[in-house]
C-alpha cells in the first residue's frame, strides 16, 4: 500500500455512494471497511473518478493501469468486471461504471472530490469506537444482522453462537457497526481470544474503553465508568472464559442500564437475561445440471467464493458452465465461510474442478490457511484446535469416536459405539452446545451429526489415539445388531416407519463394509453386515450398490470363510432380484433364483420358499414367458394359502391376474383384483418390500387402473392410478413409484391422449431415476419420452425408441413387448416410414402368437389395418376391412371396451369412404352406447364428433 504524502501536500479523498477512495493510500473504503479490489482495478477506478461523467478511452485505461507493458484489450474487460463486482454494481439499480463500446468507459455516479480529512477517514476521536475494520462485505447475513441489530436494544444481551469459521466475529462487528449511531458513547469491541486467564477479561474491557486501571480489581472501575453510559460492548470468543465472563456481564448490565452488550461464544453463557442466536452455515445452491451463474450467485455461499477468488485472481470470472462446480465445492464445504474463503484463495494454483475433487480429502482441507488472519481463524485445523483444547477428557474422548459415524445417529448407537468408560450422554451435551455435534430435534427421536470438517478433524485425532482399530470393530458390528433386529421387526413396522428409522444409517454401512473387506478389516464380519443389509438397499431402491456388494461377499466365500444354506440362499435370493431390476431377466438371474428356491426348500424356509416362488414368475412374465410362469405362480398361491399372510396372497393373486391381463383374459383379472383388494390390508410394511421388491396393494391398483381404461372407465382408471401412486408415495419405496409411473399413470394419461399429464408423469420418472442405479428403467423411460416425441410431430422420436428397444432387448427385458412394438410401429407410421411400420407389426402379431400376449393384439391389427388403407386400391381396403373386423371381434371378445371403441371407429371412417354412411353410423353407435364416463378422452371425443355428423348427413 502507499504511504500517504509526508510533504506538507493535502490528500484527496473522492466520494461516491457509500464509498470513499483515498488514492494516495491506493485505498477504498465502503463506510469503515476496507473493499479487497487489485491494484490494476484501484488504478482504472482513480482514472475514472478523476473525470466523472467523462468518457475515458480503452487505451487510455489499458496505458494507466499496464504502464509500459502491451495487453490485450481482454485484460480490461476482465478488471472493470471485477471493479464493478466490488462495487456492487448493478445492485439495487445503482450504477457506477458504464461501457460505451468499442470506446472506453464512464464514471456515471455522482463524485464528491474534498480533502480526506474533512472525509471523516481520519478516524473517530479516541474512546469513540475501536471496531476493527470488517475484512470484507458480509454476505448472506443482511436479514441476521438486521434482526439482531433490532433485537439487541430491546434484549440488551444477545450471544451468537456457533462452530469455528462460521462467521460469527463478521455477524457482531456488522451488527455494532448497525447500531452505531444508536449508541451515544460509541461500540467497543474486545477481544478475549489471547487471555489465558478470566480475571484478566475486566482489564480486557477496561483497556478496549480506554480506562487507566491502577489496581488489582478492575472490575468496578468499569462498572463506575459504565454506570451513566450508553454505548455497545462486543466480547468476542468468550468460549474459554465462559463462567466469569457470564457473571461479569451480569453485573454490567445491573449497574449500566445504557449499556448493550453481544458476545460471539461456541457456545451459550448460560447468564441471566442472555438471548442465544445460533448462527447457520450460509446456503448454497442445490445439486442441479441446469444450474446459471445467475441463479448460483443468488446464494451467499457462491458470492462469497466469488467475490474471494476474484480478489485473488483478477481475472476469476464464474460462467454458466461453472457454476454446478461452484456450487458443488459450496456444498462439500458446508456454507462454511472460513471454509469457502480458505479454497477460494486457491483459485490462482487450480481449476474448479481440480478444487472440487482435492475437497474430496478433508485433511486438504484442514490444512489450508489465511495469512494475516487471527491465529485461530487461519486455518480450518487452528479454528478446531481452539474448540478442542476447551473441551473437558471425556468430551475428547467422545468426539473423537464419534467421527466413525459417517452420517446421522442416535443416542443409543452413540453409545454403543462410543461408550465404555465415557459418559456419552453427558458429552453429547457439551458437544452440541459447544457447536461440535449437530443436533436435529425435529424428528421423533433426537438425532446427532458431526459436519464433514469436524469428522476429519476428529478422525485424525482417532488415529492418533490408537482406538482406530477396536472403533471401526465396535462400529461394524453395532451395525450388524441393528439391521438383523430391524429385519426381524420389519414385519410389524410401517414401511414409511421403518425407512425413517433405518434409512440414515446407510453412510455408515458404505463406510463398515468399506473397513471390513479392507486388509485391516473382518471378512466374515464384512460377510454378514452384507446380508443384514440387504432389506436396507431393497427398501432405498438402491439395488445397483446391493448387486456390488452381494456379489464381493459370495465373491469372498473360501475355505477359510464358508458361507452357511441361510447365508447363501439370502445372497442368491438379493444378487437375483437386484439383477433382474438394474440388469434385466438374464440366465444368470434364473439361476440364482432357482438354487435360492432350492435350499429353501431343502431347509423347510417358508419366508424364502414364498419369495422365491414369488420372483421367479415374475422373472418370467419380464423375460416374455407368460405360459412357463403360472406353474410357479399355482404353487405361490397354493403355499400362500396355507403358510403366507394377507400379503402373500395378494401378491400372488396379482401376479396371476396380470398374467391373465396380458392373455386377454381381463374380466377374470378384473375379479381377481376386486376380491383381494376388497380384503383388509394395513398400511405396507418393510417385509412386502424385501419379499416382493414392490408395494403390492400399489402394485394391484396398477393393473386394476390399466384393466379399467382397457374395460373403458377412463375416469376410474385415472382415480385408480392416483391412488396407486399415493401408496407408492407411502411406502417410500422408489422402485414401487419408478412402476406405477411407467406402468400405469403415463400409459392411461397417453391413452387419453392427456400429453400434458403424460409428460408430467414422464417427469416425475426421470427425477426418480436420476437417484436410482436401474438402467432397465432408464431405458423404458428412454422409449415413453420418444414416444411423446413422435405424437407431437418429432419424426426423430421413431429412431430414439428403435434404440431404446434394442437396449431393452439386449437385456432380456421383454414385458409388455407387444405393446412398446406398436408404439414402434405408429412413430414410424406418423415419420412416413409405413414399409418399416409394417414389418414391425407383423413382428408384434408374431409375438403375440408365439407367447400367448393377447391384451394389445386387437390394437395391433387395427394400427396394421390403418397402414393397409393407406395404401389405397380396392385391395388395400378389403384387407384392412378385414384386419379392422378381426381387431374388432377380438376387442369384443375380450371385454376391451377402448380397443373396440378405436376398431370401429377405425371401421366407420373405411365406411364413409365406401358409401356405407348407415354401416358406420350402427358401428360407431353400438360401441358409444356402452361407455358411462369418459366422454372428454381423445378416442370417445373423435368418435362421438364422427357420429354426429353422421347423424347430421344421414338426417339431410
Amino acid at each position: 500500500m502507499a504511504e500517504p504524502p509526508s510533504n506538507g501536500a493535502v490528500e484527496q479523498a473522492f466520494l461516491f455512494g457509500p464509498f470513499r477512495l483515498l488514492p494516495a493510500q491506493q485505498l477504498l473504503l465502503e463506510g469503515s471497511a476496507p473493499v479487497r479490489v487489485g491494484s490494476r482495478a484501484l488504478e482504472i477506478l482513480n482514472a475514472l473518478v478523476e473525470r466523472p461523467g467523462e468518457l475515458v478511452p480503452k487505451n487510455e485505461l489499458m496505458a494507466r493501469a499496464w504502464p509500459r507493458t502491451v495487453v490485450e484489450e481482454s485484460n480490461l474487460k476482465v478488471t472493470v468486471a471485477a471493479l464493478r463486482r466490488a462495487l456492487g454494481d448493478g445492485r439495487a439499480g445503482q450504477r457506477y461504471v458504464i461501457n460505451i463500446p468499442g470506446r472506453g468507459y464512464r464514471f456515471v455516479a455522482p463524485v464528491l472530490r474534498m480533502d480526506a480529512g474533512e472525509s471523516g477517514t481520519q478516524g473517530l476521536p479516541a474512546g469513540d469506537s475501536n471496531l476493527p475494520y470488517g475484512a470484507t462485505r458480509v454476505f448472506g447475513r443482511a436479514d441476521v444482522v438486521a434482526a439482531l441489530a433490532a433485537q439487541l436494544p430491546q434484549r440488551r444481551f444477545v450471544s451468537i453462537v456457533g462452530p469455528g469459521g462460521i462467521g460469527k466475529t463478521t455477524v457482531a462487528i456488522a451488527v455494532a457497526e448497525a447500531l452505531g449511531g444508536q449508541c451515544e458513547h460509541g461500540a467497543h469491541f474486545v477481544d478475549l481470544a489471547p487471555l489465558l486467564d478470566a480475571r484478566f477479561v475486566p482489564m480486557a474491557i477496561a483497556k478496549a474503553l480506554g480506562l487507566a486501571i491502577h489496581s488489582g480489581d478492575a472490575l468496578p472501575i468499569v462498572l463506575g465508568a459504565l454506570r451513566d453510559r450508553r454505548m455497545l460492548i462486543v466480547l468476542d470468543s468468550c468460549e474459554h472464559v465462559l463462567h466469569a465472563t457470564a457473571a461479569w456481564i451480569e453485573q454490567i448490565l445491573a449497574a449500566a442500564p445504557g449499556v448493550l452488550v453481544l458476545t460471539t461464544t461456541r457456545e451459550p453463557l448460560r447468564a441471566r437475561a442472555e438471548t442465544v442466536h445460533r448462527l447457520a452455515a450460509l446456503g448454497a445452491p442445490p445439486a442441479s445440471d441446469r444450474l446459471t451463474a445467475g441463479d448460483a450467485l443468488a446464494f451467499p455461499a457462491v458470492e462469497l467464493f466469488v467475490e474471494r477468488a476474484s480478489a485473488c485472481l483478477e481475472s476469476f470470472a464464474m460462467s454458466d458452465a461453472d457454476a454446478s462446480v461452484v456450487a458443488d465445492i459450496c456444498r462439500k464445504l458446508e456454507g462454511i465461510p472460513l471454509a469457502i474463503e480458505l479454497t477460494a484463495t486457491r483459485a490462482d494454483a487450480f481449476t474448479l474442478r481440480e478444487l472440487s475433487a482435492l475437497l474430496d480429502n478433508r485433511f486438504r482441507l484442514l490444512a489450508l490457511d489465511r495469512r494475516g488472519a487471527s491465529s485461530r481463524h487461519r486455518s480450518l485445523s487452528a479454528a478446531l484446535d481452539w474448540s478442542h483444547e476447551l473441551l473437558q477428557d471425556g468430551e475428547r474422548t467422545v468426539l473423537r469416536r464419534l467421527s466413525v459415524f459417517a452420517g446421522t445417529f442416535a443416542l443409543a448407537s452413540a453409545e454403543a459405539v462410543a461408550g465404555g468408560d465415557a459418559d456419552v450422554a453427558l458429552a453429547l451435551e457439551g458437544l452440541v452446545a459447544k457447536s461440535l455435534v449437530c443436533a436435529d430435534v425435529s424428528g421423533v427421536a433426537v438425532r446427532y451429526r458431526l459436519l464433514d470438517t469436524m469428522r476429519a478433524y476428529a478422525a485424525q485425532k482417532l488415529s492418533e489415539s490408537g482406538e482406530l482399530a477396536d472403533l471401526r470393530q465396535r462400529h461394524a458390528r453395532h451395525l450388524l445388531d441393528v439391521l438383523t433386529r430391524a429385519e426381524l421387526e420389519s414385519h410389524q413396522r410401517r414401511g414409511a416407519d421403518w425407512t425413517d428409522e433405518h434409512a440414515p444409517r446407510i453412510d455408515d454401512v458404505r463406510g463398515a463394509l468399506a473397513w471390513a473387506f479392507s486388509v485391516e478389516g473382518k471378512l466374515a464380519l464384512g460377510i454378514q453386515l452384507t446380508i443384514a443389509a440387504i432389506p436396507l438397499w431393497t427398501q432405498l431402491s438402491l439395488l445397483d450398490e446391493c448387486r456390488v456388494n452381494v456379489e464381493r461377499a459370495l465373491a469372498s466365500e473360501c475355505p477359510g470363510h464358508p458361507l452357511d444354506a441361510s447365508g447363501r440362499m439370502k445372497l442368491c435370493a438379493a444378487l437375483g432380484q437386484a439383477l433382474l431390476y438394474t440388469q434385466g431377466p438374464q440366465a444368470r438371474t434364473d439361476a440364482l433364483l432357482k438354487e435360492a428356491l432350492a435350499i429353501a426348500d431343502e431347509a423347510g424356509d417358508v419366508r424364502y420358499q414364498l419369495r422365491m416362488l414369488w420372483a421367479l414368475p415374475v422373472y418370467l412374465v419380464f423375460a416374455g414367458q407368460n405360459r412357463a410362469a403360472l406353474g410357479y405362480l399355482r404353487r405361490l398361491r397354493t403355499l400362500a394359502r396355507r403358510n403366507g399372510d394377507s400379503a402373500d396372497e395378494l401378491s400372488a393373486e396379482r401376479l396371476i391376474a396380470t398374467a391373465l391381463h396380458y392373455f386377454g383374459r381381463h374380466s377374470s383379472a378384473r375379479r381377481r383384483l376386486d376380491v383381494a383388494l376388497a380384503r383388509r390390508i394395513g398400511p405396507v410394511q418393510q417385509s412386502h418390500i424385501s419379499r416382493f421388491q414392490f408395494d403390492q396393494r400399489g402394485a394391484a391398483r396398477g393393473t386394476l387402473a390399466n384393466l379399467l381404461w382397457l374395460q373403458g372407465f377412463a375416469e376410474q382408471a385415472e382415480r385408480m392410478a392416483a391412488l396407486a401412486v399415493d401408496d407408492a408415495l407411502e411406502s417410500h419405496h422408489p422402485l414401487s413409484l419408478c412402476s406405477t409411473l411407467g406402468n400405469t399413470s403415463f400409459p392411461i394419461a397417453f391413452c387419453m391422449g392427456d400429453l400434458e399429464a403424460a409428460e408430467r408423469h414422464l417427469r416425475r420418472l426421470r427425477e426418480h431415476l436420476e437417484r436410482n442405479a436401474l438402467e432397465v428403467w432408464r431405458s423404458r423411460a428412454d422409449f415413453l419420452e420418444s414416444m411423446l416425441m413422435s405424437e407431437r410431430g418429432d419424426p426423430g422420436g421413431a429412431d430414439r425408441m428403435a434404440d431404446a428397444l434394442l437396449q431393452l432387448q439386449a437385456s432380456g427385458f421383454l414385458l409388455r413387448r407387444s405393446y412398446f412394438l406398436c408404439a414402434l410401429a405408429r412413430g414410424l407410421s406418423l415419420a412416413g416410414r409405413h414399409p418399416q411400420a409394417r414389418a414391425t407389426l407383423d413382428g408384434a402379431i408374431a409375438w403375440c402368437g408365439h407367447t400367448g400376449e393377447h391384451w394389445y393384439l386387437p390394437e395391433v391389427l387395427r394400427l396394421k389395418g390403418e397402414l393397409v388403407r393407406g395404401a389405397g386400391g380396392g385391395a388395400a381396403l378389403r384387407e384392412a376391412e378385414t384386419l379392422y373386423r378381426q381387431s374388432l371381434g377380438m376387442a369384443q371378445g375380450q371385454g376391451a371396451l377402448a380397443w373396440s371403441l378405436r376398431s370401429a371407429t377405425s371401421l366407420a371412417e373405411l365406411c364413409i369412404d365406401l358409401g356405407r354412411h348407415d354401416e358406420a353410423a350402427e358401428l360407431l353407435d353400438a360401441v358409444l352406447l356402452q361407455f358411462t364416463e369418459g366422454f372428454e378422452t381423445a378416442d370417445l371425443f373423435k368418435a362421438g364428433e364422427l357420429a354426429s355428423r353422421l347423424r347430421i348427413a344421414n338426417a339431410a
